[in-house]
C-alpha cells in the first residue's frame, strides 16, 4: 500500500482538527513541523481497508475524520470486530513487526499516515510523543479489559445499551458529523446491525429485537437504519448498568 501524497496545504498538521486531542497533541510548533515532515494524508471510502492482519507493519495512523473498524478472523474464517476508531485515534503498532488487526474504513475518512520506521525515530527523540503513545495504550488496555467484562458478564439487551451509549459519547468526543456536547443523544450509527452483531456476539436477530425493544419501550427513536436520538438516557444508562 503506498501512501498518498499530502492535501493542498504544504503543513497540514498546522490546520489539523484532531491536532489538540490526537497523539501529537502535546508538542510544540516546532516538533509539529518536523512531524509534518513524515506524515501523510490519506482519503479512504467505505469499504476501503488501511491495515491487514499479519501483514509487514509498514504504516501506523491517526485518525482525522471518519470511523473505521477493527476486526480480526476467526479460526473457522469468519470476521470478529474488536473495535471502532473515531477521529484523533490512533492506529498501527509502533515497535512492532506485524499488524494486530484489519482496520477498514466504515464510511468516508481521513487518516494522517505514517511509515512505522520514521514514526518510531521521531518518537524516540521525542519524549513527549513517546509519553503520549504510552497513555494511548493503556487508555486502549483499560478499554478493552471494559469490552472483555461486557461480553463475558452482559445480557444482550446491557450490551446493546453499553454500545449506544459509547457511540452518542465517542462520536460527540470526536466531533463526528459536527456534533456538540449539546447532540450527545443524537448519532449516527457508524454500522450495519450485522456488525453490531458481530461486535457485541450475538446474532443479527437479537440485535434487531433488542432495537425494536428499546424503540417501543421509548428509550431511543431510529429513522432510517442508522439515525438514533436517545430519548431516556438515564433509562438507557440504567440498563448498561
Amino acid at each position: 500500500m503506498e501512501a498518498s501524497a499530502p492535501e493542498d496545504e504544504p503543513n497540514f498538521c498546522q490546520a489539523c482538527s484532531v491536532r489538540n486531542r490526537a497523539i501529537c497533541a502535546d508538542l510544540a510548533d516546532d516538533e509539529i513541523a518536523l512531524l509534518n515532515n513524515i506524515a501523510r494524508r490519506r482519503r479512504l471510502e467505505a469499504g476501503e481497508s488501511l491495515l491487514w492482519e499479519g501483514d509487514e507493519a509498514v504504516f501506523v495512523a491517526n485518525v482525522v475524520s471518519g470511523a473505521l473498524k477493527l476486526s480480526t478472523q476467526t479460526s473457522d474464517g469468519r470476521e470478529q470486530i474488536l473495535g471502532l476508531a473515531y477521529p484523533s485515534d490512533f492506529l498501527g503498532r509502533p515497535f512492532g513487526t506485524t499488524t494486530p488487526y484489519n482496520v477498514e474504513a466504515l464510511c468516508e475518512t481521513i487518516v494522517c499516515l505514517f511509515r512505522r520506521t520514521d514514526f518510531e525515530r521521531f518518537a524516540l527523540t521525542h519524549p513527549r510523543l513517546e509519553h503520549k503513545l504510552l497513555e494511548r495504550t493503556l487508555g486502549e488496555l483499560d478499554r478493552t479489559r471494559r469490552w472483555m467484562l461486557l461480553l463475558g458478564r452482559m445480557n444482550a439487551e446491557a450490551r446493546l445499551a453499553t454500545l449506544l451509549l459509547e457511540i452518542s459519547e465517542r462520536s460527540v468526543a470526536a466531533g463526528v458529523g459536527n456534533l456538540t456536547k449539546t447532540d450527545v443523544n443524537q448519532f449516527e450509527l457508524p454500522m450495519s446491525r450485522q456488525q453490531i452483531a458481530d461486535l457485541l456476539g450475538l446474532t443479527i436477530e437479537t440485535v434487531s429485537r433488542q432495537l425494536t425493544k428499546l424503540r417501543e419501550d421509548g428509550v431511543i427513536e431510529v429513522r432510517g437504519r442508522r439515525r438514533v436520538t436517545i430519548c431516556k438516557r438515564k433509562v438507557l444508562e440504567k440498563l448498561a448498568a
